[in-house]
């Protein structure tokens, strides 16, 4: 068929991992029966790549793509007495992939041409094209985000970030979402729009010469070939100039020392390795011949580790290129079980036109957790770019507002008006540079997940790891500081719940006298740790349901400020006790109000249930204590408007005194069946050590100190004191009906002593036996 002339131009970059003691190898590119033969590289341990990079090939090759030849790759070894054997080859088929279409022609491109408005940096015809097209749309985007009200900075870190990123609210706590993470579901290399990160050079498997692999396995690559081509057709009129040059603006060939940073943030769907069903996964890194991680910081008990770790390595990149990054799960005894392992080509991240060795952050800060970490700040970075894509250095107005890059100029109103609302800015250049780098659709702070595979199942997934990687050229200076993904570390409190009294009680009991009567008592513990359960003594004889205890609550928890979360520490099952789990729950105080009972079971009275974090405003007096306030406030001014926080954080305000209701379930609705009057302080741990306080009324009784309270006469045990029993149950309530009884009792006896003394008064004085006893006397004589 027809055929044209062109001029294949090929980067021959170097070659990697040649295995069996190649000393000196070369390269020989043959196709349509023409060879380029590449210079010697000299020293392999030194520098794998070739002295001169750029070629240029005649070919004739047909118009039909089908028909269009392969390139065969050979790579040759220099040996003594001029022996040059073939260690590798590779066969590099469907160039149309490679073709690039010519300036200045309206022809449609051909197959695996690039569009015409594609941003491809691989593309000597998209020079002009990688210039941002700022629209409205993202203009309008950002300055809403910069409209929203700031967050607290104070709390935040990477992981609210991260949490915001995965659509977590209740973790993330942001306000905005101005400082975003990009998250991809795959590798970076994975990702369409960044080219699989060989838009510089490709990489291409060699294979031994004559290998035959057993059946059923794929062979085993020899080394590999890091190269690109691109293909223009000649023009048909001898008078137009050829197509230029691809391959002029390359990167210094020499290794570079760099400082490598590995995040690895978190793992998921991990098999299982114990016979609990669990594993207890911990990171190993590998660089050359360093390997970072050890076997004590394993995660235990989990198929969803959260790592949170950090490490830095040193290596010299193309020499060091490959990052194996592992995770194995810890054994009692060695040696440990790999779960599974991925491999990172960093040489490509360095080299790409993308700039993945280091995520571009959304926002600019100069100190702070999202402190700018990159060698370069944004204004250098971005001529670092246009550099190496051939274009002219931007040029940035003396404030900094305004930059020409190419032949369009871009506003940094343009990306959102008015001053940034975040903290530690810093200069308007820097901003503007790093709005026009992300709109060159650059790789973005991220975080990929890789999947992990085991030598000993191949093909098959063991799980997945988020992480990122950033590589620091040491020409470039020294980076800036690391990003803490540390894990959220729960702070240690103390909740010192003070019970004053209780009012309008439910009274459960009967008394002698046929009164209602509660002896009340209160328990409490926060929810999730029942095993701090305390409770007060116990108000005897209360007759209105009004008790005074003067009691010391004091529970020690552990709190995930960022998460509003409490952290228990739990024994995992099957397990010898060794390791533990971790529950996280809300902090919430639990009071229940109790009717002590000496022969039956206790009475339940109420419960009072609260919510550190979301703690209903208490009433100052009793008498203003109703559930309302644990629903919508109500104004005290309703005309005027005003609305009262119905709710407040015990962890912001740290002490709070009132009066909470307590309710008990009364037919599917929550009845109030009392009132307590509460004081509810927080202290760190620290301000507890200072400001010790006992249980109860124990020592040392302090912060407040605790007095004992003033009960009533008739508060106490009646087994005690059964007379006293009498005297305040019996006597108090009907001491006139009593009284009135003994004065009866009284006249009837004497009614009664008169009745039975009576006749024998009157017989007496009817016969007077004295009188005739002394009438006879006197007649004796």
């Amino acid at each position: 068929g027809d055929g044209c002339w062109v001029p294949p131009q090929v980067l021959a970059w170097g070659l990697r991992g040649l295995r069996g003691g190649v000393r000196a190898p070369s390269l020989e590119v043959q196709c349509g029966g023409r060879t380029l033969r590449t210079p010697t590289i000299a020293d392999l341990a030194t520098n794998p790549n070739f002295p001169i990079n750029a070629f240029l090939l005649m070919l004739h090759l047909p118009a039909e793509e089908e028909y269009v030849p392969p390139i065969r790759l050979r790579v040759l070894d220099t040996r003594d007495f001029g022996y040059r054997p073939e260690v590798g080859q590779a066969c590099v088929r469907g160039l149309g992939q490679y073709c690039c279409q010519p300036p200045g022609e309206g022809q449609p491109p051909g197959p695996g041409t690039p569009p015409p408005g594609s941003v491809s940096p691989s593309s000597p015809l998209c020079s002009l094209q990688i210039l941002p097209r700022i629209t409205a749309e993202k203009g309008a985007a950002d300055k809403a985000a910069e409209e929203e009200e700031d967050e607290d900075e104070d709390e935040d870190d990477w992981w609210s970030k991260f949490y915001a990123a995965m659509g977590d609210k209740a973790k993330s706590r942001r306000g905005t979402n101005r400082d975003r993470l990009k998250i991809y579901s795959c590798e970076l290399e994975a990702v369409p729009e960044f080219e699989g990160l060989q838009d510089f050079c490709q990489t291409f498997p060699l294979y031994q010469p004559g290998g035959h692999p057993a059946a059923g396995e794929d062979p085993l690559p020899a080394g590999e070939f890091k190269g690109l081509f691109r293909i223009y057709p000649l023009p048909e009129d001898p008078g137009v100039p050829p197509p230029p040059r691809h391959f002029q603006e390359l990167p210094p060939s020499q290794p570079q020392k760099c400082l490598v940073r590995v995040y690895v943030v978190r793992a998921f769907d991990l098999p299982p390795r114990d016979r609990n069903g669990l594993c207890d996964p911990y990171v190993r890194v590998s660089l050359g011949t360093k390997t970072l991680g050890q076997r004590d910081q394993y995660v235990p008990n989990t198929l969803e580790p959260v790592f949170g770790r950090l490490f830095e390595v040193t290596g010299t990149i193309p020499l060091e290129k490959d990052l194996r990054v592992s995770l194995l799960d810890y054994d009692l005894l060695p040696p440990d079980q790999e779960v599974g392992t991925t491999t990172i080509d960093l040489e490509n991240r360095l080299l790409s036109r993308f700039r993945a060795h280091c995520g571009l952050p959304t926002l600019y800060r100069t100190a702070g957790p999202g402190c700018w970490r990159d060698q370069l700040p944004p204004s250098q970075a971005l001529e670092h770019f246009a550099r190496g894509r051939g274009l002219p250095a931007p040029e940035f107005s003396a404030e900094g507002t305004t930059v020409t890059f190419g032949d369009h100029t871009f506003l940094l109103s343009h990306f959102g008006g008015g001053p940034p609302r975040h903290r530690h800015p810093g200069a308007p250049r820097e901003r503007l540079a790093l709005h026009v780098l992300h709109a060159c659709h650059l790789v973005p702070e991220h975080l990929e997940t890789r999947t992990l595979y085991n030598s000993t199942q191949p093909g098959l997934e063991q799980g997945k790891v988020q992480m990122w990687v950033d590589i620091f050229p040491a020409g470039l200076g020294p980076p800036g500081p690391p990003v803490d993904i540390t894990p959220r570390k729960p702070q240690r409190y103390e909740l010192r719940c003070v019970v004053w009294n209780t009012r309008d009680v439910d009274l459960g009991d009967t008394n002698l006298a046929g009164q209602r009567m509660s002896d009340i008592y209160v328990t409490g513990w926060l929810d999730g740790l029942e095993e701090q359960r305390q409770r007060t003594d116990v108000h005897y004889r209360s007759l209105q349901g009004d008790g005074g205890f003067n009691w010391r609550f004091v529970f020690s928890f552990e709190y995930l400020a960022a998460e509003q979360l409490c952290v228990l520490p739990r024994k995992a099952r099957g397990t010898l006790g060794l390791d533990e789990t971790v529950l996280k729950v809300p902090p919430k105080l639990i009071l229940q109000v109790w009717d002590n009972d000496k022969f039956s079971a206790d009475d339940f009275l109420g419960v009072l249930e609260l919510e550190l974090t979301r703690l209903p405003r208490p009433a100052q007096h009793p008498q203003d204590c109703t559930p309302t306030p644990q629903g919508t406030p109500q104004s005290p001014w309703p005309w005027r408007g005003a609305r009262v926080p119905s709710r407040l954080s015990l962890f912001r305000q740290r002490r709070a005194r009132g009066w909470w209701p307590c309710t008990v379930q009364e037919g599917g609705k929550r009845r109030l069946s009392g009132k307590l009057e509460l004081t509810l302080e927080l202290l760190t741990a620290k301000e507890a050590e200072e400001r010790p306080a006992g249980k109860g009324r124990e020592d040392p009784n302090m912060y407040p100190t605790l007095p004992a309270p003033a009960r009533p006469e008739w508060s106490f045990l009646w087994l005690q004191a059964p007379l006293r029993g009498l005297r305040y149950g019996v006597w108090r309530q009907h001491r006139c009906r009593i009284s009135l009884g003994l004065a009866l009792l009284l006249l009837l006896a004497l009614l009664l002593a008169f009745v039975y003394a009576a006749p024998g008064y009157l017989a007496m004085k009817l016969v007077n036996p004295l009188q005739s006893l002394h009438l006879a006397g006197g007649e004796r004589p």
